[in-house]
């Protein structure tokens, strides 16, 4: 769940993207150029957590890690990724915008996507909030060219040709309208208590929580009352770090999928659904991961197929801390956060302070994503190396499930 380009950076590249003027059905472009004789086309995707990234050859050059934001309109490149590649970046070309490639062509196994033009901008806290260095992005302007199967289970993915694409599985189509370029679907949810509801949702890939709900439509509905049991905690991913509520529903029902024991977040700042007052809040990919999902942007449908991963429990943090990477190579772990009365405020640890080993393995050899997933097993006992100045200490962690 670590991503600020997420519920910050999220309202803000939705506002860019409505405030352009690009409205997403003038986005026709040229479409995709699939190799003769295929109509489907397997790609190597990488997942971080439950965000997936993919190789994208950008004008035939070396693959870049592109990740897939489905809150993005356009597709970009971060500025230093583009300056290696030689890339040529026309400031005047996408006006208040930014700088652009012109006639940019994204390359998969496969299957060529060509842009009118390629957005350069950075993402700076991408890096220390997901742990590895931002390449790209990929947007609706992809989306809008291919069919996208994402296979959060297996940890695969396909993109198929428009043209000849026929699904076949038994998974559930759920339409989607668009608010700005991001697909909003709608849900239903019910709380422990027994109450429930339904509300619009926006869909984010690139973030990595269940559901959050916003501030204004929790309120509205009373959903965070005395009588739900929850937690405080603190995400680098959502609301820049602020302090936030988790809850765990009794079910969140997408079509006619019901999944049980959903964790929800409760965020006080009214950008989990984009900023739009009409929305409930946003879906992530701690709800995605539970599928096999098809982006079908050219049918605006997305299918939601149960995968592996259907029935398994939401995990929450268990070590009462909130962590991000930086440093050489982005192995220094750093705490940014600690909620009170949790193991890590137990054993003394303090904001600021970092993570220099877990049970004798060194930070050196892990990455933010691994230590992240070890603070979420149930049931755990840690002995950790925590380092604060020039100081180390050791700190045992004794976790046990929150929510």
């Amino acid at each position: 769940m670590h991503r600020k380009a997420t519920l910050t950076i999220l309202f803000s590249a939705i506002f860019l993207a409505i405030s352009s003027g690009l409205l997403y059905s003038q986005q026709t472009g040229a479409p995709a150029r699939f190799a003769d004789g295929v109509s489907m086309a397997d790609v190597a995707a990488t997942f971080t957590d439950q965000r997936i990234s993919v190789p994208v050859k950008v004008n035939g050059g070396q693959p870049s890690l592109f990740e897939l934001d489905t809150t993005a309109r356009n597709s970009a490149i971060d500025p230093a990724r583009a300056k290696d590649l030689g890339l040529q970046a026309d400031a005047a070309a996408g006006g208040a915008a930014g700088p652009m490639v012109r006639d940019a062509v994204l390359g998969l196994p496969g299957v060529e996507i060509p842009l009118g033009s390629l957005a350069v901008s950075a993402q700076p806290d991408f890096s220390s909030v997901v742990g590895r260095n931002y390449e790209g992005t990929l947007g609706a302007d992809f989306l809008s060219r291919v069919i996208l199967e994402v296979d959060y289970g297996e940890q695969t993915a396909r993109v198929y040709n428009p043209a000849s694409y026929h699904y076949s599985g038994h998974g559930v189509s759920v339409p989607f309208t668009l608010s700005g370029a991001a697909p909003v679907i709608h849900a239903k949810f019910s709380e422990l208590s027994g109450k429930s509801g339904d509300g619009d949702f926006l869909v984010s890939t690139a973030l990595d929580t269940s559901v959050v709900f916003a501030a204004h439509f929790a309120d509205a509905h009373k959903l965070f009352s005395s009588r739900m049991t929850s937690v405080s905690a603190s995400d680098p991913e959502v609301d820049g770090g602020a302090a936030v509520s988790l809850a765990r529903l009794d079910t969140f029902q997408i079509g006619s999928n019901t999944v049980m024991g959903t964790i929800a977040m409760f965020s006080r700042a009214d950008q989990a659904g984009g900023g739009d007052p009409k929305l409930a809040g946003t879906i992530g990919g701690g709800m995605l991961r539970r599928f096999k999902v098809i982006f079908d942007y050219p049918h605006q449908q997305m299918i939601f197929e149960p995968g592996q991963q259907f029935r398994t429990d939401d995990e929450e943090d268990k070590s009462g801390m909130a962590i991000i990477a930086n440093g050489p190579g982005l192995k220094r772990f750093e705490v940014t956060a600690v909620q009170p009365d949790t193991p890590a405020a137990k054993a003394g640890v303090q904001k600021g302070d970092v993570v220099a080993g877990i049970d004798n393995e060194a930070a050196a050899d892990m990455t933010l994503d691994s230590v992240r997933k070890l603070f979420r097993e149930p049931v755990r006992r840690y002995d950790v190396l925590m380092q604060r100045g020039d100081n180390t200490y050791d700190a045992m962690l004794q976790m046990h499930r929150r929510l």
